[in-house]
């Protein structure tokens, strides 16, 4: 991860000029907002590994990742791959990969939606593949003693038979991981034959054969995608509001529905983690425990911050604690709003800590200049009718935990450690929220940083700690350029 983090820096152009209307930094990355408009093959390859990457939170969060993958490197369900691929033609560690994200390699799996087993197959596409899911009716009766009349001295009563179906399952394939897994196989071989490639087929055992061919087609039409090159990494990251409108559109209903754009990725980095697994189990569970938030008992760890952070991370429990760190890890954020594209509105406890409560780390107000630059420039490219650029609202830096706890929001303890800040964008006009939107999941996807709703119109917003060192020379960037303006 880190590696590719570094290399897709380097991409970045360096040096090049501020601007005197606002804040353009120099170091930046590559293909970003605005910017996917020219992704060279190389970049795009670059994106597609940082996205794959990224991916190891969707999976290793989740409690039954080790358990999963225990299950489907069993002797006995590896030979059930074995005769899948035999069978299909498809590489068995992408079938394995599929049954680990689907079902963690749980033959018994259901999902509320309806589809069962190990493969997740739907009642429709079992009936394609082949597979048999018979069911019978049967009734239930019931008797109940109704009220006819209370007239007179005794009521009148009468008895309603009430007769309820039920389903009874009598033969389901779909459970039984011998027929179900070499099916899914083959359905799979079949979407490759009929989509023109193995990643559009992976997309299709999620999204659905329909949705596939809308979405191929869209690409197709899609400005800047070569005709040998509609894939799905360049569907995903060939669209932006500004332009290939109906493309990010598309895309945007897509993962509002269930994610499916992303689920090639993750599957591809499901196939990678299940090889670390063969090559080296301790090091599975190692890192799956660095996926592990230390802020929930249970469960799924429920966003990237809430891993990046540790305990240890939150040091500022006072005012004093603030006070007493001038010059080592915070510094006060810059108050130039046309210029860096921000502008502060943070509370305090006192009026006389609001100093220290306008104070952060390096690397956080790094990470919200470049978002603000980011945001701006897509939002100038999109030229929403009757817009202007509004600076982002910023409501929360630093703050101690003593503060923090009569405050009583869900995500505020993440304030603590200074590497977190918050953005209320309930005043933004549509299109520039728009933009903020596509700005923070672009940086987020490729790793650099996360964020999440706290509240109805307020975003928690933090760098990974890989990105720390990038936002924090941004920032270093950004005070140069104050500096030169003031001299």
């Amino acid at each position: 991860m880190k590696l590719a983090l570094l290399f897709f820096l380097s991409l970045a152009p360096l040096g090049q000029a501020g601007s005197p209307d606002y804040f353009i930094p120099a170091h930046r990355v590559s293909g970003i907002g605005v910017a996917r408009d020219d992704l060279s093959d190389d970049l795009l390859e670059v994106r597609t590994d940082l996205m794959i990457q990224s991916q190891t939170f969707a999976i290793l969060r989740d409690p039954m990742a080790v358990a999963g993958a225990k299950r489907i490197t069993s002797p006995k369900l590896q030979e059930v791959f074995r005769t899948a691929a035999l069978r299909s033609g498809w590489p068995k560690s992408l079938i394995e990969a599929i049954a680990y994200l689907e079902s963690w390699g749980d033959s018994k799996a259901e999902s509320p939606a309806g589809p069962r087993g190990i493969m997740q197959i739907s009642a429709a596409t079992a009936h394609t593949m082949g597979l048999k899911v018979v069911v019978n009716t049967r009734y239930r009766v019931t008797r109940e003693r109704v009220l006819v009349s209370a007239k007179g001295k005794k009521p009148k009563y009468k008895t309603v038979t009430h007769k309820t179906s039920y389903v009874v399952s009598v033969r389901d394939e779909r459970l039984i991981p011998e027929r179900a897994i070499p099916a899914a196989a083959v359905y799979l071989a079949a979407l490759e034959r009929s989509f023109g490639g193995r990643d559009w087929a992976v997309f299709a055992y999620h999204c659905g054969p329909g949705c596939v061919s809308e979405m191929q087609e869209l690409t197709r039409r899609a400005r800047g995608i070569p005709k040998d090159q509609v894939t799905v990494p360049r569907m995903f990251f060939s669209a932006n509001p500004a332009w290939n409108r109906e493309l990010y559109e598309a895309i945007q209903q897509q993962m509002q529905r269930d994610f499916s754009p992303t689920y090639y990725f993750r599957i591809m980095r499901a196939e990678q983690l299940l090889a670390l697994y063969r090559r080296d189990p301790d090091e599975f569970v190692s890192l799956a425990q660095r996926y592990r938030s230390e802020f929930v008992t249970a469960g799924r760890a429920p966003h990237r911050l809430s891993v990046w952070l540790k305990r240890d991370d939150l040091v500022f429990r006072s005012c004093d604690d603030i006070r007493a760190d001038v010059g080592k890890r915070l510094v006060k954020a810059l108050d130039w709003p046309q210029y860096f594209g921000y502008r502060l509105n943070v509370s305090s406890d006192l009026p006389s800590n609001l100093e220290y409560f306008s104070e952060a780390s390096p690397s956080a107000l790094g990470t919200l200049t470049y978002l603000a630059f980011e945001t701006r420039r897509l939002h100038e490219e999109m030229n929403p009718r009757g817009e202007r650029f509004q600076p982002l609202l910023v409501t929360s830096l630093v703050e101690p935990e003593d503060y923090v706890r009569q405050s009583g929001q869900r995500e505020a303890l993440y304030h603590c450690s200074g590497q977190v800040f918050d953005i209320d964008y309930s005043s933004l006009p549509p299109g520039e929220l728009e933009c903020l939107r596509f700005v923070l999941s672009d940086l987020g996807w490729d790793g650099y940083l996360g964020f999440v709703e706290d509240g109805r119109d307020n975003l928690h917003i933090g760098c990974s700690p890989t990105s720390r060192d990038f936002f924090a020379t941004v920032f270093q960037e950004a005070v140069g350029r104050k500096a030169e303006a003031e001299e």
